[in-house]
């Protein structure tokens, strides 16, 4: 799914959501980085785009954009610690406890796991994220 900052502007605008410069401003960041930001990042990035972007806006987009398939929650042990482009295909990530390193990987044969998990519960499964969480090379020489 790869969509010009145009495109998600129209869509969202044809959905009957506001398109605000904030919102236009979050958006380009998120096209325009190719890693995972937290949210505090997000409007770090943003705000040198548009001043007034608040971490409330923040939140608020990426939960829309989160909603519309455009971007995907990054957990690290309990909470959310970023949003990664769904628009960067399908991948799966390793999380660095020590550091919150996210690093894309991708590949995975999960077929046949899926398919029992179906059997066994009647789900039919379209979709999955897999995160694997541990120490990355560089947390684990300081530790």
């Amino acid at each position: 799914m790869n969509m010009s900052e145009q495109e998600i502007l129209e869509q969202l605008s044809n959905q009957g959501f506001r398109v605000t410069l904030a919102r236009r401003a979050i958006i380009r960041v998120l096209l325009e980085d190719s890693g995972h930001l937290s949210p505090e990042e997000l409007m770090h990035l943003a705000k040198q785009k548009h001043e007034n972007v608040g971490l409330v806006t923040v939140y608020r987009t990426l939960d829309l954009l989160s909603e519309l398939g455009y971007v995907r929650r990054v957990h690290s042990g309990q909470s959310c610690n970023g949003f990664a482009k769904v628009a960067l295909g399908h991948r799966h990530h390793l999380i660095c406890r020590g550091c919150g390193r996210v690093v894309d990987f991708e590949g995975c044969d999960l077929s046949a796991m899926v398919t029992r998990v179906e059997q066994e519960t009647g789900f039919v499964v379209d979709d999955h994220m897999l995160e694997l969480l541990g120490m990355c090379a560089t947390c684990l020489e300081d530790s």
